[in-house]
């Protein structure tokens, strides 16, 4: 949330620069390409030593060069309409979020499949390569709650605030399932095709 929120803001006040665009990108990075695999790491990959911190340092350079690529796409000017809405790869916060899921939905099963070290690592490598694949995932960029939805989005939004409170593991689980869902079209018709 807070990620979207300081570029949106920067534009609002007319604050940007192209350092702080710069400054942005490499806290993103610390944020979503450094800190959940480093806690993946010690919570489980560490059993996997010298392979674990391989496959850590691999998603910490797909996640770099994730965002060098957005901050190059940002000067593109030949790009087709329907870019616009997309992004290419997954984004780094959708990342950095996909890749604590077995974590997550370790704290609702106990310690099961979902802690063992080669299903994380062999997890991490899969949204590494998504992070640098050129799949294109919706940006809700141009999302817009029409006038008459206000009041049911409102309703949901104050419910969601409430699931985090109250059962965040199962929310953060529901949210993850939802983000992929809604990229799986895209996905599957590239795999398929």
């Amino acid at each position: 949330v807070l990620d979207g929120l300081d570029g949106r803001l920067a534009r609002a006040l007319k604050g940007t620069s192209r350092f702080g665009a710069e400054l942005d990108s490499l806290s993103d990075f610390i944020s979503f390409g450094v800190a959940p695999v480093v806690l993946l790491y010690h919570w489980t990959l560490s059993d996997l030593g010298g392979v674990g911190w391989i496959v850590v340092l691999g998603f910490s350079v797909c996640a770099a060069l994730r965002l060098a690529r957005f901050n190059t796409g940002l000067e593109e000017t030949d790009q087709p309409a329907w870019a616009y809405n997309y992004f290419t790869g997954v984004p780094a916060p959708a990342g950095a979020g996909l890749v604590l899921l077995p974590m997550i939905l370790s704290f609702q099963a106990g310690e099961t499949f979902f802690r063992e070290p080669a299903v994380v690592g062999a997890f991490l490598m899969v949204v590494s390569g998504l992070l640098v694949s050129r799949i294109p995932t919706y940006a809700f960029k141009t999302f817009r709650v029409p006038h008459n939805w206000v009041l049911p989005t409102m309703l949901f939004v104050g419910l969601f605030a409430a699931s985090i409170v109250g059962a965040p593991w199962a929310t953060l689980t529901a949210v993850l399932f939802a983000y992929i869902i809604s990229n799986w079209n895209t996905l599957a018709r590239i795999v398929f095709e």
